[in-house]
């Protein structure tokens, strides 16, 4: 029996969102001076799109069409906005006196 190397498999979703995370960073400086925070924006994300597991970014993105292409740009986009006003919201109810 073959063994397969699964290490090349990979949520297509993850670089995207990282990406993301990254680029509204500086709109979020609150969250952005911690790694953690980031992180957890980056799995709130993460939870809210389907996973689209690939072995190859070419592959899969050569059989989109222009109008997938957009609604997953728009998918991430709003998942990432989401996740930094839920981090935000989380955080600040975290640092409120009991």
């Amino acid at each position: 029996m073959a063994h397969p190397d699964f290490s090349q498999l990979f949520n297509h979703h993850e670089r995207e969102v990282f990406a993301a995370v990254m680029a509204a960073a500086p709109d979020y400086p609150d969250i952005a001076i911690s790694k953690d925070l980031l992180c957890d924006v980056a799995c709130v994300a993460l939870n809210r799109l389907p996973p689209r597991y690939i072995r190859h970014t070419v592959d899969f993105s050569f059989y989109l069409t222009e109008q997938e292409r957009q609604q997953m740009d728009t998918a991430i986009a709003d998942a990432v906005a989401y996740a930094f006003n839920f981090v935000t919201a989380r955080t600040a109810m975290r640092q409120q006196p009991l």
